[in-house]
């Protein structure tokens, strides 16, 4: 066991004339510990946090290879006495998570205590849209995810105050027939001069056009996921070329234009050669 290394390593110590003389260890009150990475760390640098070594554990099976061994003031404690300690500090933190109540606000991830003080939160202001393969905010449709990782990264909109009230009259989350309800209310067609001026003054009719192009493409069969794909990576493209947020869209439309019609007249050339 442990406990007979421990031994070896307070009488080599309390041997040496400088240390052992000076600053003797009590073998009853001190105990072995090891360094392991601390997972619950929230930093970015990696973190490490002592981990007592029970003095009946079996040495070869809990000390790593070359790992650096610590004598750490305090008395040695059994498998079994370390055990009920992480049991007691377990139920304990289940039982303050029980107590404390989730912010209601969209994307927050907060908990405090029921009734404050409320803490500070980074939030969206609409619901979560959940189309297809899709995952975005109503709130931020230009920022969207394909994995739930990715989608639970896109910060907040807007700040505030955490609240623990619900509002029982709002969606909790969208989906494809949300979606065509609100391009069913605010469909409506534009002439080309309407288009141009709406492009102008920033591109503002930029993303009905691409919804509309989405629909008549997945009717002829091309996946709605490629044509989101295919669109945020234009934007990605865009915004690496310095385009602004406001005529982002307005770009986007206009190069897939071009690329659509370059596709059309390429087949048109290939009828004429065939022919």
């Amino acid at each position: 066991p442990s406990s007979k290394l421990l031994g070896q390593f307070v009488e080599s110590y309390n041997a040496n004339e400088t240390l052992g003389q000076s600053n003797p260890l009590a073998l009853d009150n001190v105990h072995l510990a090891i360094r392991e990475e601390d997972s619950s760390s929230t930093t970015e640098v990696d973190a490490t946090t002592l981990v007592e070594i029970a003095s009946d554990a079996i040495t070869i099976e809990t000390i790593p290879d070359r790992a650096d061994v610590y004598i750490v003031h305090g008395p040695s404690k059994t498998l079994g006495q370390i055990n009920e300690e992480k049991r007691v500090a377990e139920e304990a933190l289940q039982k303050e998570k029980a107590s404390l109540v989730a912010c209601t606000r969209f994307g927050c991830k907060n908990r405090f205590p029921p009734g404050g003080p409320y803490p500070k939160c980074v939030h969206h202001v609409s619901p979560p849209v959940f189309h297809e393969t899709a995952k975005f905010w109503s709130c931020c449709p230009n920022k969207k995810a394909y994995d739930w990782d990715d989608f639970q990264k896109i910060e907040g909109c807007s700040t505030g105050v955490c609240t623990d009230v619900k509002e029982d009259t709002q969606k909790q989350f969208l989906g494809g027939c949300d979606l065509r309800e609100q391009a069913a209310e605010s469909a409506k067609l534009k002439s080309i001069d309407d288009f141009n001026k709406a492009q102008a003054a920033g591109g503002s009719d930029a993303a009905p056009v691409l919804d509309r192009l989405r629909s008549v493409m997945k009717e002829i069969g091309v996946e709605g996921e490629l044509f989101d794909q295919v669109v945020e990576g234009m934007k990605k493209e865009g915004m690496e070329r310095g385009v602004g947020e406001k005529e982002l869209l307005g770009v986007v439309t206009e190069e897939l234009g071009k690329k659509l019609k370059s596709a059309m007249k390429a087949i048109a050339v290939d009828q004429l050669r065939i022919k």
